[in-house]
């Protein structure tokens, strides 16, 4: 089955298939070419959750105007 390009898929799905990556290389039943096949997806996956993570990051020092701010999970007030 042809796997869909990383950069088409949304967080979660790329989290998601990273996951499954990670599990089946932990169990070890993978030939050589397989796991070297699943390592470079799964590198790939990896980085594009990391720039996905980044550039929500970005979207949310805007909209706080370039302040991070601290959360008071007590409040019931949303900033």
């Amino acid at each position: 089955m042809k796997q869909p390009p990383v950069a088409d898929l949304k967080f979660e799905a790329a989290l998601a298939e990273l996951e499954r990556i990670v599990a089946g290389m932990e169990e070890g039943n993978l030939e050589l070419e397989a796991s070297l096949t699943a390592y470079r997806r799964g590198t790939e996956l990896m980085k594009h959750c990391q720039a996905l993570l980044a550039d929500a990051e970005q979207q949310i020092r805007i909209l706080e105007n370039d302040e991070i701010r601290s959360v008071d999970r007590d409040s019931p007030e949303v900033r």
